[in-house]
């Protein structure tokens, strides 16, 4: 079974990357009812538009971004818009040519799960996810930037 990281821990990974369907499957699919323990996720693409799915996130169980090659980041800006502007609050997955260097930024930006590429190792990854102690800039993962939290610390004179 492949492994993934979710919530910071290396994990076998129990979703079927086939089972989940693409933003034209789902489009089709959307109106049926879903099963009881029927699971549901949805694979977006990069030109894939996350506002198309944002009625049905309630009704998904998974949401993967695939990044088809490293240098595509467009998955990044669909993340944060799922998480602010449409509330999802499921498992976000960034899939496809994801690599060490990357999580802690795809984290930031609300991904909760990452599937790598085959070849990369997922323990050494995961403990990137700690490789900075500070972040100067709120994000999705943590809105309030630095200088406001030490703000809202410091004594008052």
């Amino acid at each position: 079974m492949p492994e993934i990281i979710r919530n910071g821990r290396v994990e076998p990974d129990d979703w079927d990357e086939s089972a989940l369907l693409t933003l034209a499957q789902w489009k089709l699919r959307r109106l049926q009812p879903i099963e009881a323990g029927e699971r549901v996720g949805v694979r977006l693409e990069p030109a894939d538009d996350p506002a198309e799915i944002a009625s049905d996130l309630d009704r998904l169980q998974l949401v993967a971004i695939n990044f088809p090659k490293f240098a595509d980041g467009r998955g990044y800006s669909s993340a944060v818009l799922l998480r602010t502007r449409h509330g999802y609050r499921g498992e976000l997955r960034a899939i496809g040519d994801v690599g060490r260097d990357q999580l802690f930024y795809l984290k930031r930006s609300g991904f909760d799960a990452f599937a790598l590429a085959p070849h990369r190792d997922p323990h050494a990854a995961a403990a990137s996810l700690g490789d900075f102690s500070l972040r100067y800039q709120g994000s999705v993962d943590d809105p309030l930037p630095l200088f406001r939290k030490r703000l809202a610390t410091a004594p008052v004179r």
